[in-house]
């Protein structure tokens, strides 16, 4: 039996462990990458590692999340950063440079390489070829400083497509399809290995927003083979000269399979509120749009935009709509200004934002209360806009500039364009946003610079007997958005856990800090794939700093359970499902005889309010251990070494 080509590429990154699923293997890290509204946490903990130097390749500090500065909030955040990557030896991408991700894509990511990022969408990288997943900025700093990462070996997911699209598909219709098929959790614990002879038809750049949306799907992260297509997209960038061609064995052995007609991909939407929500476009009715946005890491590449400035071509965006486009870097906004694209956008209407996430992570434009909005993003939960209220819905970059001119959610092809542009240009790319790493140590700054909003972070304490009340009782679905809200209102305070921690919960109840505040913490009891969404520690930090011990689920989303985890927060699983039903909030809950409960992985949770007892796994690895009674993985990994085989 043959091996799948995540299984080579983890082969040959191995430190410790063995390659069998389910086992915690330690892999080698070759590059990091961090933006603004994880680094600053994420640059604050590696400070705390007493590191003089990284040990990965390539470590690269975006801005691109934060980048409206309406206060000295953000300023401060980005003065940090950039001394912090001064002192460490990490280079800096200034604001303007672009969207982390498509950057990384352009200028950093290379087959066979791994990347750890702190944020969800560093899979984004796997359309190069690249093993890149998404993990919470304190496993990012620990990686920079270590050079290794700890990871649970996943089952492999064989995603096999034949044919091509259609010209009026695009491959986001592809990632709505398998995501409607397969749901938020469907990809957990694997890793999305995308194979077969459609894969040929696919630029690196539809599968960058293939494995981009993969992080939707709960997935560990998702590949695709280096191939003669991942050479031509990187000569374009003037690199070919990391060109590596790799692909699984023939015989490779997958868990799962599944395979998918291309030629039969429709465009598509994910209704409000949630990315699996799927529906083909022709079967939802004309549903009037107040506002588009075209942009993201997912759907802000060349190619994207150039089909954009397509269909604007000669039209003109509806007066009921408000169109917004942000280029994924600085790059593609070069070229679309010389090409003539930039100003056939103008022509038709569209307002253009900076190169940067913008309004994907609710910094900015968002929609009017109750409005509707059609955006080319990865994520609509409710809230993320901006506007509780509003109704969210993701599209292609196709659908979402023919949308614009109609006025109504609109199938691309019910307009006649023609997408001949040029496809196989070349780059060039200005080094103007970059500020490169020091490598005389002797030349680097010695202290980082920390403005009055850089607050300390919360440190764990060491896993003790729990006697709580529940503060929170929640339902199936929490995300990060919910633990933690992202709006343009809280993103500039992400180095602030204090005042963040005033809107933890808020997009479910108004006062889950006044309850931690009023029973000296507590503990949480939640439903299904708990912590979904973003990698931001934060929901992790925010429970921490508000004295949360435990959160007992029906399970975890793989980020947020390792961010807990790090934090000595116990995420804990129902043995018996059912008996989630038999607690209620408020109720004084003891967890006893913590040492050998974390030991065996068997716990009980004693109700004293309803006098009941209750069995809760917690599944922990030999190093998982270690960290909750040793107080978080700070203390465990800062005198940690692992030598590369």
């Amino acid at each position: 039996m043959g091996t799948s080509l995540a299984m080579k590429i983890l082969k040959k990154h191995l430190l410790r462990g063995e390659l069998k699923t389910g086992e915690e293997v330690a892999i080698k890290i070759d590059q990091t990458l961090t933006q603004d509204s994880t680094g600053t946490m994420a640059y604050l903990q590696l400070e705390a590692m007493d590191i003089k130097d990284v040990a990965t390749e390539n470590s690269v500090a975006y801005i691109d999340h934060n980048i409206l500065q309406a206060g000295f909030e953000n300023a401060d955040d980005h003065e940090f950063i950039k001394s912090a990557a001064n002192k460490f030896g990490i280079r800096f991408s200034k604001a303007g440079g672009g969207i982390c991700h498509q950057v990384n894509l352009e200028q950093f990511a290379k087959p066979g390489d791994t990347l750890l990022g702190s944020d969800s969408h560093t899979p984004t990288g796997g359309g190069m070829g690249e093993l890149a997943i998404g993990a919470g900025g304190l496993e990012v700093a620990v990686a920079m400083a270590k050079g290794f990462y700890f990871v649970k070996v996943p089952k492999i997911y064989r995603v096999k497509l034949i044919n091509s699209l259609n010209p009026a598909a695009n491959a986001k219709d592809v990632i709505l399809y398998i995501l409607g098929k397969l749901t938020v959790k469907g990809g957990t614990g694997y890793i999305m290995e995308y194979t077969g002879e459609g894969v040929k038809s696919l630029s690196v750049t539809d599968r960058a927003t293939i494995c981009n949306m993969g992080a939707e799907l709960g997935a560990t992260t998702s590949i695709f083979p280096s191939d003669e297509n991942t050479r031509a997209y990187l000569k374009s960038q003037g690199r070919e000269e990391d060109y590596l061609e790799l692909s699984a064995d023939p015989d490779a052995f997958y868990d799962e399979s599944i395979e998918i007609d291309l030629a039969e991909i429709k465009p598509a939407v994910a209704k409000p509120h949630f990315p699996d929500q799927y529906s083909k476009v022709k079967d939802l009715g004309k549903i009037k749009l107040d506002q588009v946005a075209i942009g993201s890491c997912t759907n802000s590449s060349y190619m994207d935009l150039m089909k954009v400035a397509a269909i604007l071509d000669g039209r003109k965006v509806h007066p009921d709509v408000s169109l917004v486009i942000s280029p994924g870097s600085a790059t593609i906004l070069e070229k679309i200004s010389e090409n003539g694209a930039l100003a056939t956008m103008i022509k038709a209407g569209a307002r253009v934002l900076e190169s940067g996430c913008g309004p994907c992570i609710g910094m900015g434009q968002a929609p009017r209360s109750g409005g509707v909005s059609l955006r080319s993003f990865n994520r609509n939960f409710k809230g993320r806009s901006g506007t509780m209220d509003a109704q969210i819905y993701l599209a292609s970059p196709e659908t979402c500039a023919a949308s614009a001119v109609l006025g109504y959610i609109a199938d691309p092809s019910d307009l006649d364009y023609k997408a001949d542009f040029e496809k196989n240009v070349n780059f060039n790319h200005t080094d103007a946003y970059f500020i490169e790493p020091e490598k005389d140590l002797s030349k680097r700054i010695k202290e980082t610079v920390k403005g009055k909003n850089i607050k300390p972070f919360p440190r764990a304490e060491k896993a003790c007997d729990i006697d709580k009340k529940v503060v929170y009782k929640a339902g199936d679905g929490i995300t990060t958005d919910d633990i933690c809200p992202s709006n343009a209102h809280l993103l500039p305070f992400r180095s602030n856990i204090a005042y963040l921690s005033e809107f933890a919960f808020t997009t479910k109840i108004d006062d889950f800090k006044k309850r931690c505040e009023e029973n000296a913490g507590g503990i949480i009891v939640a439903g299904e794939n708990y912590g979904q969404g973003s990698s931001r520690e934060h929901a992790a930090l925010l429970p921490l700093y508000l004295g949360i011990k435990a959160v007992v689920a029906k399970s975890f989303a793989r980020i947020h359970r390792s961010n807990l985890i790090n934090n000595s927060i116990l995420p804990l699983v129902f043995e018996d499902e059912s008996d989630y039903e038999k607690i209620s909030e408020y109720d004084h809950i003891k967890i006893s005889n913590m040492k050998k409960s974390i030991e065996t992985g068997e716990f009980i949770l004693e109700d004293l309010t309803k006098n009941i007892k209750i069995k809760l796994r917690g599944d922990f690895s030999d190093r998982e251990k270690e960290i909750l009674l040793e107080g978080g993985y700070l203390n465990y990994a800062k005198n940690l070494d692992l030598e590369a085989k």
